[in-house]
């Protein structure tokens, strides 16, 4: 029996483990660590790096509820943060870092720390699952350095944190049958450590214990009346084998197009077809099954659990929950309208079994072909490794027989990330997959982006990929230390990341005297715009946002997870700020009101406190430059680079 003290040393051991392969995964990050990034700071990595310094920024500099800043759109109303992706978690770490280590190095500790957590507690959950640690060992190295997060490493920083959605399995499995108040309390907290990760996380965590009760109180078996009625049976195999004649008549012709009371009607997509054959093959596959209900005794115990767990995570969340009711005061939350053919797409079937690109020997056209998607590399890769499919079917073979549940989460959450259509080799199949409808539900439609169901999917690979290999050490013993051996070997071999590319994370010399100038100044970028993960108005830059970690001054436009039409509205308002739009769009303004504009310029600059202005020479079209000029008569004080830095004169 082990003693308090070697259960200790033994989980000090594993985080040690963890700690050299984030090194070595990371290389040569370590040595650079207060100059360089994983990603470019004119992409999402600067607005990540932008929400640590902001965090602190309103609590220690001005004493404020995090979730409002001026420091962006500083010409309208305080920007409320509850819809961004605000990485509270990540930032609250970061908070008395920042001021010793400085912004960039504190950004790449807490990468590191939460490329750790996340194998750690992927350790945690398949040890509780299969009982043995080596092999729980390798899952979170799978699961913490798989080819997809350790991408998601180079722009979407939130998602690398995934450890919450292991915490959460492991939190549900203990409490199974016991639904204890600290488990609910556990629960409750790990919820709002998932939102404040990424609020996709807490997203899937909520339909993970949707499901898992689902499970708990829904049967399914064969019906005992699948073999009766006959003559419904052929009806429904003729309509399937009927729609897949038309389907393929369809694709073989190119369509046609009839006249129906003079309209045409035209019929050439398979969308429908395929939808209409996809709902009769699940009719067809329903009539063979049956559900019934479980015994309940437990289960009104499990939904006390289950509210005790949601106060808990609502406490917990009041500041975010506080911040998003006076967001809601101003209006609705401006959903993403829906769309049945063009929602955004999931990840290819192929995908899913590439070789890790990411591997110093993989060829470039992997990253080639990625990047010929809609989502790019970023959003197309997940690379399942190969020495886990290798292994998942080596113990197939030999007898081993993965759980109903694991099995189930990982196909259910594979499938989701396909998309609401699928794609197999870039071809579209048109055939619907479970995101083409659950993406109507409320709450889970706030996940826009499919792809990023893989990250469970690959969670629960990694369980799976542990407990195979349990399987076979328990079927070889004494070749158990060569299996797990042999097997972590290739694995680690397999996900090699390093060298990694990295980033420079200088900022210009030019901001200095932006630095240097009183707090209230504000500083004008042009280009100027708003920018969120959707849409764009102008032409706005992430990287804007990361040098004002560096100079600190508010910035008139600004980059979010989600920009409001509210917030748009307030801009276009600003005669000034509008024509500046519409010019760094590329588009021109009416001479008039130029004009006036031009005229009315030292006024407006004056009332806005703008007290610096930086015009990118590469992103600036000579419309831009010409009004800017006049209308804030520019005086140039320095250039680096294709940035030139200009102070208006008011007089």
């Amino acid at each position: 029996m082990q003693t308090r003290d070697s259960r200790g040393s033994s989980h000090a051991a594993v985080l040690a483990a963890y700690v050299v392969v984030a090194i070595a995964f990371s290389w040569p990050l370590p040595l650079n660590m207060s100059t360089h990034l994983t990603g470019v700071p004119g992409g999402d990595t600067g607005v990540y790096v932008w929400n640590q310094w902001v965090f602190r920024h309103e609590v220690v500099q001005e004493g404020h509820l995090p979730y409002f800043t001026d420091r962006i759109f500083a010409l309208t109303e305080p920007t409320n943060l509850s819809l961004h992706n605000y990485t509270a978690f990540q930032n609250l770490l970061a908070l008395p870092l920042i001021g010793i280590l400085g912004v960039v190095t504190t950004f790449n500790v807490i990468y590191l720390l939460m490329t750790v957590l996340t194998a750690y507690a992927t350790f945690l959950l398949a040890r509780h699952v299969t009982n043995q640690a080596a092999e729980s060992w390798l899952a979170g190295a799978l699961f913490a350095w798989s080819p997809l997060l350790v991408t998601r490493g180079t722009e979407h920083f939130s998602l690398v944190a995934a450890a919450p959605l292991a915490i959460f399995l492991l939190i549900l499995l203990k409490a199974d049958g016991h639904e204890r108040f600290r488990d609910a309390v556990a629960l409750g907290a790990t919820e709002w450590l998932a939102a404040s990760t990424d609020v996709y996380f807490a997203v899937y965590c909520l339909l993970i214990g949707v499901i898992f009760l689902a499970v708990r109180i829904v049967a399914i078996h064969r019906s005992p009346l699948a073999g009766r009625g006959v003559a419904a049976r052929w009806a429904l195999d003729v309509l399937i084998l009927s729609m897949g004649g038309f389907i393929a008549a369809l694709i073989i012709s190119g369509g046609w197009q009839f006249s129906i009371m003079g309209r045409p009607l035209p019929i050439h997509s398979l969308y429908t077809p395929m939808m209409v054959l996809t709902m009769l093959v699940a009719i067809r596959v329903a009539w063979e099954l049956r559900t019934s209900l479980r015994p309940t005794s437990g289960l009104w115990r499990f939904v006390r659990f289950s509210l005790a767990a949601g106060v808990v995570a609502i406490c917990l969340l009041s500041p975010v929950l506080y911040a998003t009711a006076v967001r809601l005061k101003n209006g609705p939350l401006d959903p993403s309208q829906i769309f049945w053919r063009s929602s955004p797409g999931g990840v290819d079937v192929l995908a899913l079994f590439l070789p890790n690109p990411n591997h110093p020997l993989a060829p470039g056209m992997f990253v080639d072909w990625l990047n010929s998607w809609p989502g790019r590399y970023i959003e197309g890769l997940v690379s399942v490794p190969l020495v886990a499919i290798v292994t998942l079917c080596v113990a197939w073979r030999a007898g081993w027989v993965p759980s109903r549940w694991w099995a189930g989460l990982t196909a259910l959450f594979g499938l989701l990330a396909l998309g609401p259509f699928i794609h197999i080799a870039g071809v579209n199949t048109y055939a619907p997959g479970p995101w083409a409808f659950l993406r109507y539900v409320p709450i889970l439609g706030l996940t826009r982006s499919p792809s990023r169901f893989s990250v469970v999917l690959m969670l629960g690979v990694a369980i799976l990929f542990a407990t195979a290999l349990v399987a076979l050490t328990r079927r070889y013993p004494a070749k158990r230390r060569l299996i797990v051996t042999t097997v972590g070997a290739l694995l680690l071999f397999e996900l090699l990341p390093a060298p990694r590319p990295i980033y420079s994370a200088a900022v210009p010399r030019i901001y200095q005297q932006v630095k240097n100038a009183p707090a209230d100044v504000r500083l004008l970028e042009l280009p100027v715009g708003a920018r969120d993960g959707t849409s764009s108005i102008g032409n706005f830059t992430a990287r804007s946002q990361f040098y004002q970690t560096f100079h600190e001054k508010a910035l008139v436009g600004g980059y979010l997870s989600r920009v409001s039409r509210r917030r748009i509205g307030l801009l276009r308002s600003n005669e000034m700020i509008d024509a500046l739009l519409v010019l760094s769009e590329g588009d021109d303004i009416p001479d008039d009101v130029k004009a006036r504009l031009i005229e009315l310029g030292p006024v407006w600059t004056e009332r806005s406190k703008i007290g610096f202005v930086v015009i990118d020479r590469a992103r600036t079209s000579d419309a831009l430059r010409a009004f800017a000029s006049g209308a804030l008569r520019l005086e140039h004080v320095g250039t680096d680079g294709d940035l030139e830095l200009y102070r208006p004169q008011i007089k």
